[in-house]
């Protein structure tokens, strides 16, 4: 069997390096979609929507794509209960977000999609993390040298500055920095054993 063309529908370097972890060969292609979410559907529902709609944009701006081409799709948010908390707008947003995370738990939420010609394959992954109380210092320092603007909720749990504040978690690290590493390739041998 062919080695399967793995496309990735990301721009992210922290998904890139994830991806990377699989030991496989693969390419990136950035796509800009809409990634409003539906009030009607759950957050997990949601995210896993809109990893399907980057892997089917992705698709889509594929010249030949064959049986062996997979394309992969990723969106993660944090959500404190109901509330999801994206990527902030400005520093006071990023630090009333990081106050709002403190002294209690939150999850992280990450849908992947695979696409191939007549296969689609989706789920979403959660992972529960807890910080230890973060003072007022603690934050502003956080922000000012790490500068997560980026990333959804204010975080990345991969900054070392951060790794000092993380309590607890429950699931997959990797879920938490951009994409469920161990779910994602069970998917992928489901269609293609030799990864």
């Amino acid at each position: 069997m062919k080695t399967p063309v793995l496309i990735l529908a990301s721009r992210s370097p922290r998904r890139k390096e994830l991806l990377s972890l699989l030991g496989v060969r693969f390419r990136t292609l950035p796509v800009d979609t809409n990634e409003t979410f539906d009030p009607l559907k759950t957050i997990e529902e949601n995210v896993t929507a809109i990893a399907l709609q980057k892997a089917e944009a992705a698709w889509s701006m594929l010249h030949k794509p064959n049986e062996n081409v997979m394309v992969i799709g990723a969106d993660t948010v944090v959500a404190l209960g109901s509330s999801v908390l994206g990527k902030p707008g400005s520093c006071e947003e990023a630090v009333h977000m990081l106050q709002k995370l403190q002294n209690t738990t939150h999850k992280v939420h990450t849908g992947f999609a695979l696409l191939s010609s007549g296969n689609s394959y989706s789920e979403c992954a959660t992972t529960t993390v807890e910080f230890e109380p973060m003072s007022e210092h603690d934050i502003k320092r956080y922000l000012d040298r790490v500068k997560p603007f980026d990333k959804a909720g204010s975080y990345g749990i991969q900054d070392p500055l951060m790794a000092c504040h993380v309590r607890r978690i429950d699931g997959c690290y990797y879920n938490v920095v951009g994409l469920p590493v161990s779910r994602l390739c069970l998917a992928l041998k489901r269609y293609f054993p030799e990864i």
